[in-house]
């Protein structure tokens, strides 16, 4: 070659190209895995219930309104009837509700999802029932009720585990279906016709254990609305419209309080428009030119606010951050064999390169495969401990001495153990990846900061020009020594 450091280059750079087609393929495996694992989810929350939303108790009242109305047809005066069905909503002027949920993990093959079993005591008090009381809006009209009903909306009637309703200290009969037009999961229980009568305020109880997977969320549609819920899961994510006034979170668990008043919210005016629920985890824009009677912005549906059981350790989320780091990881180790490869002389084929940045992709397929069956600090430990023990052999032999191999398998081992710590501090990640580079980059300058770089380069390509091959050049070429011929018969 006549510029053998330029071809070399060009060979690294194909090398370095192909390795991160490679990494993109290993990072297509972890987004097919993650695939699998979201529809294993969703085939756990089919069969089991999904995540859960609890809105009540609140009392409902089926209502007909019948009035007369005179049409005329010629001489003749007919009297006709109209009636119109609607329904009267009261939300209670209190809601309390404490609640526990105790984690009960489901499997679907390698896959694991997060599914709970929650208790919650539910007290709510009605200051009166005036709004239960149906007056006719039409002239001569008049309006007949059924029995109210104690409604509770849930997200998925299938987690009823047990239930219990106790309205003024008598227990009643539950229905299924919440008796909402719109909101028909759930369940009701039917209330005497003599309490609507009784004096002195109303008082619900309700006793409930369900089931449900990935997340917990409650509608605030009282007055005033306080809501307790402690489990063991170390790992909450609040989420919805209200984060917690009170949080305590630890390795053993979490407990959480929300208080809040139908000032804050406009929970209460959208059931009462007969809105349906906002949808969990998903952020609903308030719309400015709906202004509710409490003076809020409206979002068309009614708020809640929710916990979910979120797993950090997810290994393909970890997997992926891990393999984001692929190219770092190329590149810092290339950086080292080339100084190396400098700095004593030594000469790496690129194949050489290739198999090195080969075992570091592999790290990766290892981590994401390992994983699935072992918890993912054993599965990084493992994956990295087999590819730093491959390289420093490989190393030892390229490098030219077990004291060199020893070195890189040292640098690499730090290397690995610096990932680890990025992918765990996922809030201080950001930070820690500069200073590592910052504190490389320091390194290198300090170590080189006498070097002299042409002699080295040029004692390099003089190395290569030694090693290469004399030209052969063809008889009978000027130069060439004479060749003495025989004559014929000689």
């Amino acid at each position: 070659m006549r510029f053998p450091l330029l071809s070399k280059s060009v060979a690294l750079g194909a090398v370095v190209a192909g390795l991160l087609v490679a990494l993109g393929s290993v990072r297509g495996v972890v987004e097919e895995r993650q695939e699998r694992r979201d529809e294993a989810e969703q085939n756990v929350a089919d069969s089991l219930a999904a995540s859960q939303v609890l809105m009540g108790p609140v009392l409902l009242r089926r209502c007909t309104e019948t009035w007369p109305v005179e049409q005329r047809e010629g001489p003749v005066l007919k009297v006709l009837t109209e009636r119109r069905d609607f329904r009267l909503v009261q939300a209670p002027q209190t809601l309390k509700v404490d609640s526990g949920a105790r984690m009960a993990p489901r499997y679907r093959g390698l896959f694991k999802v997060n599914g709970y079993e929650m208790t919650a005591k539910v007290d709510a008090q009605w200051a009166d029932l005036k709004g239960l009381q149906a007056v006719p809006e039409h002239t001569g009209g008049q309006v007949s009720c059924d029995a109210p009903v104690v409604s509770m909306v849930l997200g998925d009637a299938r987690g009823i585990r047990t239930v219990r309703v106790n309205v003024q200290g008598q227990t009643l009969a539950v229905n299924p279906g919440s008796g909402n037009p719109v909101q028909r999961k759930g369940f009701h229980a039917q209330m005497p016709e003599a309490m609507l009568t009784a004096p002195g305020p109303l008082r619900v109880s309700l006793a409930l254990e369900l089931a449900g997977t990935q997340s917990l969320a409650f509608a605030p549609v009282a007055d005033s609305t306080e809501v307790t819920l402690k489990s063991e899961w170390p790992h909450p994510s609040f989420g919805g419209r209200f984060l917690p006034a009170e949080r305590e979170v630890g390795s053993q668990g979490f407990q959480a309080s929300w208080r809040m008043t139908s000032l804050a919210t406009t929970a209460q005016q959208e059931l009462i428009k007969g809105a349906p629920l906002c949808p969990v985890g998903v952020v609903i824009p308030v719309r400015d030119e709906d202004i509710s009677a409490a003076g809020q912005p409206s979002t068309g549906c009614i708020e809640t606010f929710n916990v979910s059981f979120m797993d950090p350790v997810n290994p393909y989320v970890l997997s992926d951050r891990a393999s984001k780091y692929g190219l770092l990881f190329i590149a810092l180790t290339f950086l080292g064999v080339i100084l190396v490869e400098v700095l004593n002389r030594l000469r790496v084929h690129p194949i050489q390169y290739l198999l090195v940045g080969s075992a570091l992709i592999v790290f990766f397929l290892l981590l994401v495969s390992l994983s699935e069956h072992l918890p993912f600090a054993v599965a990084y430990t493992a994956a990295s401990s087999a590819c730093t023990g491959l390289l420093m052999f490989y190393g030892s032999h390229v490098l030219g001495g077990w004291r060199r191999g020893l070195v890189f398998g040292a640098a690499l081992a730090l290397l690995y153990g610096t990932l680890y710590l990025l992918l765990q501090m996922e809030q201080t990640s950001l930070v820690l990846g500069s200073v590592m580079l910052f504190t490389v980059l320091a390194a290198i300058m300090v170590v080189t900061r006498r070097l002299d770089w042409y002699a080295l380069i040029e004692g390099v390509r003089g190395a290569a020009n030694a090693t290469r091959p004399e030209p052969v050049t063809p008889a009978g070429w000027p130069g060439d020594k004479p060749v003495a011929h025989k004559p014929p018969g000689a």
